[in-house]
């Protein structure tokens, strides 16, 4: 099967990227306090305490979409509620720096990113919940089990069922010998 391995693949490039993130703000956070740079005004130590913090919140958000990974990987099952929003979240995100990157940053960037969403959306779509393995099949139907009643015939629980009308232009023809039409449904302007 292709989806386990698809699965421990997104784990570990999350837990690497929310890694990477977490450290490559921190390090800016740093810099811009070394440094004493302003930017239009604003307190350099504001600005360093918000790079750092920002960069552990994106961090612990990637590293949180790389355990709800691993549970997929674990479980071999589909993630579901609120870690499949956690994804698909994700997913959006890598699409938006994906987008930025390759205005700012450039192509290399631009197509990290790409494989990083594209894995995530693999990683949703090939869990579908009606392509599970051992999910039972749909021979219920949608009122559910062949029951005894079912068994005995046409009858449902009113009483026998009337027979199927013709349909439209089915050839079968009425008791003068021409076919037999259902008249035309009123249409509204």
């Amino acid at each position: 099967m292709v989806r386990r391995p698809v699965a421990w693949i997104v784990a570990l490039v999350l837990f690497a990227e929310g890694l990477g993130v977490a450290a490559l703000n921190w390090l800016l956070g740093v810099v811009v306090d070394r440094q004493d740079m302003s930017l239009a005004g604003l307190d350099p130590h504001l600005t360093s305490v918000s790079s750092k913090a920002a960069g552990v919140v994106l961090g612990l958000c990637f590293a949180l979409c790389g355990l709800v990974a691993l549970r997929v990987a674990l479980r071999d099952r589909a993630p579901s509620g609120a870690g499949r929003v956690l994804l698909i979240g994700a997913a959006v995100v890598h699409a938006l720096l994906g987008a930025f990157a390759w205005g700012l940053v450039g192509v290399s960037a631009f197509l990290s990113m790409v494989v990083v969403l594209a894995l995530i959306v693999l990683l949703l779509m090939t869990y579908d919940p009606e392509s599970r393995p051992g999910a039972p099949a749909d021979a219920a139907g949608p009122t559910g089990p062949a029951g005894p009643a079912d068994a005995a015939g046409p009858t449902g629980p009113t009483g026998p069922t009337e027979p199927a009308a013709p349909a439209r232009g089915s050839g079968e023809d009425g008791a003068d010998g021409s076919p037999v039409t259902s008249p035309a449904a009123p249409t509204t302007p």
